[in-house]
């Protein structure tokens, strides 16, 4: 089986495991001093969270914009955002967003260092992207703080 390997710096350990098991439905395959990591099945992802003192305090590292999963469809988006705010996390939702040259409806949550997560379906394609102060040439963050809208891409 093939998987993509997500590793993030995050400041606190404890509530990135908690936050991560509460996003994934899944508990870690392994924790660490300083360590975890998660094999996740649905989405296929084997995410590593690495303890750093300095964290990600701004919602990014480096190029990272934000992080996301595709499901199916505007019912999968609508399931994960109840099991979401069933577990506290109080999901943004969006529905019909036009962005990344496409139609979506998502529910964005955003990790304890700030970095953005969208569950997500595509609904159409779009000739342009309007919504959520992306530009034509590129997608750029637009605030990642929750209610202060967010990255299209």
């Amino acid at each position: 089986m093939s998987r993509v390997q997500l590793a993030l710096n995050v400041a606190d350990l404890d509530a990135a495991i908690d936050f991560y098991r509460k996003l994934f439905d899944v508990e870690p395959a392994k924790v660490r001093p300083g360590y975890a990591n998660f094999a996740i099945a649905e989405p296929p992802l084997k995410l590593v969270l690495i303890e750093n003192p300095e964290g990600r305090g701004q919602g990014t590292a480096g190029a990272l914009n934000h992080l996301g999963v595709e499901v199916e469809s505007p019912d999968e988006v609508r399931r994960a955002t109840d099991r979401l705010r069933g577990v506290g996390l109080d999901p943004e939702v969006q529905e019909s967003t036009t962005c990344c040259y496409a139609v979506q409806d998502k529910a964005w949550v955003d990790d304890p260092d700030r970095a953005p997560w969208e569950v997500y379906t595509v609904l159409a394609d779009a000739s342009e992207q309007t919504d959520l102060g992306c530009s034509t040439e590129t997608c750029q963050p637009v605030g990642l703080v929750a209610g202060q809208g967010r990255s299209c891409c």
